[in-house]
């Protein structure tokens, strides 16, 4: 049987998690709010892992104990084994999938951003049906989600929508996303029922610990408020709340519109330049091909990485992995899990 603190890496854990405590009983420790509450999350991450840990190895225990029962004879022991095994098995597997997840950033949250491609409302409403996929994905992970734009699109759809998606390791399953995804169907537009194809790009970027430096000067922005659309109540449409940053060296613009206070616009706005420009930085010190903008492609055809097709047959594939799924309505109501396995999969086995 595979051993989990293998894959855990335990004692480090272990350590960090004592070295952590030992920051909160230093003087001062609460005086820094922001920092005080990351140092906490990281503890009781750590801890919770060295507990599940510990609470898999006494179950592993009890399993090999009753395999040496039913090997003499036992029929309670039998029974016990073939349940415990399968248990155990899927545990492993899920620990396997959280080593994958070992890049910098990807214990963190997430920060998502979904844009149509050419063709007007067949791409907006294509965007929504995205953008509901991923808020049903989330919610069977149990992370919570806030919305930071959303821009209806003329006559249906999303024209934008950018979220952030909170919980443990919410970017390091999100960047599977990260591309062009391309729908296939007869068109509920089009009186004459034709077959339509549709484009509309994910990026994620990596919701980073407010401990991570970026240097955004107030001269390099400009900062533009205006009158929300959309819903969200008379008090969003009828003052200047929403708000525009645009980084002028970048030329990296972001809004947000959702909340009902100008201020708090402004710090969700904040949080997600920060963390483009992050992301751009990083991309410029390992100078990857492969980065995120490097990487951007028309949102046109050859550049998808999945293709949903629901006519004339009914398939999901990934073209990175391979993986194809007959249930399409599965996967538009957020069943996805095994695409981002098998492509975290291929990730793992390149970098071995």
């Amino acid at each position: 049987m595979r051993v989990l603190g293998g894959i855990f890496d335990i004692p480090d854990k272990e350590a960090r998690a004592a070295a952590l405590e030992e920051q909160t009983l230093a003087d001062g420790f609460w005086q820094d709010q922001e920092k005080a509450q990351a140092i906490l999350k990281e503890r009781a991450s750590l801890l919770d892992t060295v507990t599940e840990w510990k609470k898999q190895t006494q179950a592993a225990s009890d399993a090999l104990l009753f395999l040496e029962l039913a090997e003499a004879g036992d029929a309670e022991a039998v029974e016990e084994v073939e349940r415990a095994v399968p248990e155990l098995e899927a545990t492993v597997s899920r620990a396997e999938l959280q080593r994958m997840l070992g890049g910098e950033h990807d214990a963190q949250s997430a920060i998502v951003s979904l844009h149509p491609g050419a063709g007007g409302l067949e791409a907006q409403d294509w965007a929504d049906m995205l953008l509901r996929l991923y808020l049903r994905w989330a919610e069977r992970r149990s992370y919570s989600v806030e919305m930071a734009e959303h821009l209806p699109g003329e006559g249906g759809g999303v024209k934008n929508a950018t979220f952030t998606v909170e919980g443990a390791y919410a970017y390091g399953y999100l960047r599977a996303e990260a591309g062009i995804h391309r729908l296939v169907r007869i068109s509920p537009f089009d009186a004459n029922a034709r077959r339509h194809t549709s484009f509309a790009s994910v990026f994620v970027y990596p919701d980073i610990d407010e401990a991570v430096e970026v240097d955004i000067r107030p001269e390099d922005l400009r900062v533009d408020t205006y009158r929300a659309s959309g819903a969200g109540g008379q008090h969003v449409n009828k003052t200047d709340s929403a708000i525009r940053l645009t980084h002028l060296p970048s030329g990296i613009v972001v809004a947000c519109q959702n909340e009902r206070s100008q201020h708090r616009n402004r710090t969700m706005a904040m949080k997600i330049l920060r963390a483009r420009l992050y992301e751009l930085e990083m991309e410029k010190q390992k100078e990857k091909m492969e980065g995120l903008h490097k990487s951007k492609k028309d949102i046109a055809w050859g550049s998808q990485i999945r293709s949903y097709v629901l006519h004339p047959y009914r398939m999901v594939k990934d073209h990175r992995t391979g993986v194809e799924v007959g249930n399409t309505d599965a996967v538009l109501d957020g069943d996805i899990d095994q695409f981002i396995e098998a492509y975290l999969l291929q990730q793992s086995t390149v970098a071995e």
